[in-house]
């Protein structure tokens, strides 16, 4: 078992606490969203075997089938399947979607034969994979899930009284419902930048009257108002007020699969997802939006948000279950006292220490022992036998069996 080292990103987004205090360290001053632990190549974490700091992504690329198991190795190829991360925003990402395999896999070969830079800023497909993820709240966590009815966008629309969003009402109270949700979508990202500005600026101000309300709907308002503030004018307001406003008590999570429209808007998480970079946004950016492409991929499907709660099992382990197999996440609750729990060990697997501490007993014959304090983590390779104590709150992740 290794401990890793790994790498914090500053996008702007991110929280300037958030991260340090879940680690013990300082604040720079600067955004620190992302604490990434795994082999992705944008940011490997690091390991010590000895001799000196290496990445994680060279040591699985050296033995494969030593680190992940042949059983990962023949599903998945010679690489980690998932990026574990914390995520931590102040501010909302980007509107966004994402491929699924079959559509990454034929989008990527589609740029690489029209020799589209892969560090263009206008490309889709950074990698020829899915991007299914799973975001699980350490802190009360808010974001936007799936589209609403669109009688009820509608309706929500509606009580904005903002006559330049009355067309858009009109569309969603027709049917069927799939074609109602595509025609205001592309109304909204093809409309004239300037003009739909004023429509955005009215349609923020008229949220932030009915969120200070006690309507039914006054939490999303907010949400929206809080949205506008940060991207004032955007078109992807409008678009946003489509879809489904949640918010998520820590322990609860959301899965997010291929062709659903979302956005994190504020709160701290674990974040896990298939190894991919493969991201269309539909607002709240100022970077590159296809339009044609972006629709071809959303599905116009109105669903509520379903809100995971793990199931334990009757060794302790808590799994948050998801229909796909890049990634399992599961977490334990280990109170003072607590004998060591036995961890499978037939995958690879990343311990996150969310709360309190945790210790990691080699169970072979030299006893290795691995303690990890809150926000550390270690790997684990397959076929290493490791049990788990506390007190603390660990997260596991690793591929499903």
């Amino acid at each position: 078992m290794d401990r890793l080292v790994n790498t914090v990103r500053p996008y702007a987004w991110g929280s300037a606490t958030a991260i340090p205090e879940l680690l013990g360290t300082e604040p720079t001053g600067e955004p620190q969203a992302e604490l990434w632990m795994g082999a992705h190549p944008g940011a490997p974490s690091r390991v010590d075997r000895g001799e000196g700091p290496v990445a994680l992504s060279d040591v699985i690329a050296a033995d494969p089938e030593g680190e992940l198991g042949p059983d990962a190795v023949g599903h998945f190829g010679p690489r980690l399947p998932f990026l574990l991360k914390v995520l931590a925003a102040a501010s909302p990402l980007s509107l966004q979607v994402h491929p699924d395999l079959a559509q990454a896999k034929a989008g990527f070969a589609d740029e690489e034969a029209r020799g589209v830079p892969v560090d263009a800023a206008h490309r889709n497909y950074k990698d020829a994979n899915h991007k299914p993820e799973l975001i699980c709240a350490l802190t009360p966590f808010d974001g936007l899930c799936g589209f609403r009815a669109a009688d009820e966008a509608a309706g929500l629309l509606a009580a904005l009284e903002v006559d330049s969003l009355k067309p858009y009402v009109d569309v969603l109270h027709a049917h069927p419902e799939s074609h109602a949700l595509r025609e205001v979508l592309t109304a909204v990202l093809t409309a004239d930048r300037e003009a739909i500005a004023d429509t955005v600026h009215q349609a923020a101000a008229a949220a932030e009257r009915l969120g200070a309300q006690d309507g039914p709907h006054a939490p999303a308002y907010r949400a929206y108002a809080s949205i506008a503030r940060h991207y004032p004018g955007d078109p992807g307001v409008i678009a946003a007020m489509l879809l489904n406003y949640v918010r998520l008590q820590p322990g609860e999570a959301l899965y997010l699969g291929a062709g659903v429209p979302h956005a994190y808007l504020d709160g701290l998480g674990v974040e896990i997802m298939a190894n991919s970079d493969n991201v269309l946004r539909c607002g709240l950016t100022p970077k590159h939006i296809d339009v044609p492409e972006l629709l071809r991929i959303v599905r116009f499907e109105s669903e509520a948000p379903g809100v995971l709660r793990p199931e334990a099992d009757s060794s302790g382990e808590e799994v948050y279950a998801t229909p796909i197999d890049e990634f399992r996440l599961s977490r334990y609750v280990l109170a003072e006292g607590t004998g060591p729990r036995p961890l499978p060990s037939r995958t690879p697997q990343i311990l996150l220490c969310a709360a309190g501490k945790a210790v990691l007993s080699g169970t072979g014959v030299d006893g290795t022992e691995l303690r990890l304090t809150q926000g550390e983590s270690a790997f684990v390779p397959a076929g290493e036998a490791v049990a788990l104590s506390g007190p603390g709150t660990v997260f596991r992740a690793t591929v499903a069996a």
